[in-house]
């Protein structure tokens, strides 16, 4: 009995083949792109300020829902702030040692007076680089929908000041 060749195979076959491949491929593909696009990339940060003018007094602590903010910005420092900065803020954590220049002491009078609530906060968002300031200080950007939470932040920061 002969053999059939694929050369026998009706283009009909083929085409069908072909137009499953090609289904197949792009289903693939779209079911992949939605796990992509569900982590978006950071917004670029806003243009640094340059050296704040003068600093400016502290805001009034958070109002309606500051009590949460307060509590996740409480768990933020300890999870994210103390590795460099230390429990207390003196820029003695236990990662610190490795790092040039060292993290800020949060703790010293003369910083907490040369500095702006904005300048703050815009570190704790995006970063030391951003505003010209040691790359090793990293961007929060999951922060940025979360001004309270920031606001919180900063007045923590303030609070270390002895």
């Amino acid at each position: 009995m002969p053999r059939a060749s694929r050369r026998s195979i009706p283009c009909e076959g083929r085409s069908t083949r072909v137009a499953a491949a090609l289904l197949s491929c792009a289903l693939a593909l779209a079911c992949g792109g939605e796990r992509e696009q569900a982590e978006p990339a950071p917004p670029a940060p806003a243009a640094a300020p340059a050296a704040p003018a003068a600093p400016t007094a502290p805001a009034a602590p958070a109002a309606a829902g500051g009590e949460a903010a307060r509590a996740e910005a409480e768990q933020i420092f300890t999870t994210r702030c103390v590795t460099c900065h230390g429990p207390q803020g003196a820029g003695d954590g236990p990662a610190s040692a490795g790092l040039t220049p060292p993290p800020r002491n949060f703790r010293d009078p003369a910083w907490q007076a040369s500095v702006t609530d904005a300048h703050i906060e815009q570190i704790v968002q995006y970063g030391g680089a951003a505003v010209g300031k040691s790359p090793a200080m990293p961007a929060n950007p999951d922060l940025m929908s979360k001004p309270e939470v920031v606001t919180a932040l900063r007045e923590h920061v303030r609070a270390l000041k002895q």
